[in-house]
């Protein structure tokens, strides 16, 4: 499997950004897709996670402003990111792990493919 994010940029705050994740060599169709976020020196922050049966977990950080959402047909997954703050710049990471009986947690332990990574600065 090989994930290659995109969509990173710097914006005011206020802005929106789209991160896209374009996933290949997948296998499973049950599934965790997630968005990481990583400040350096700061523990990696699970942001939001899209379970294949199309139940999302959000951070309370981004409640309200973030959306998780995939398009099968690209095999990408996207996180729309509206009214950014500047504590939202970070690296961002999408990650794919399998399904667990209890369905998927925005932990990092429990994914097993990552992205390299697109940065987003917020000023």
């Amino acid at each position: 499997v090989q994930l290659v994010e995109s969509g990173g940029n710097s914006v005011q705050a206020g802005g929106s950004l789209r991160l896209s994740c374009v996933a290949s060599g997948l296998t499973y169709s049950r599934y965790c897709m997630a968005w990481f976020r990583q400040v350096p020196g700061k523990e990696r922050e699970g942001v939001a996670v899209l379970d294949s049966d199309g139940s999302t977990i959000y951070a309370d950080s981004v409640k309200g402003r973030f959306t998780i959402s995939q398009d099968n047909a690209k095999n990408t997954l996207y996180l729309q990111m509206n009214s950014l703050k500047p504590e939202d710049t970070a690296m961002y990471y999408c990650a794919r792990g399998d399904r667990r009986w209890y369905g998927c947690r925005p932990r990092g332990d429990e994914y097993n493919y990552w992205g390299q990574g697109t940065q987003v600065t917020v000023s």
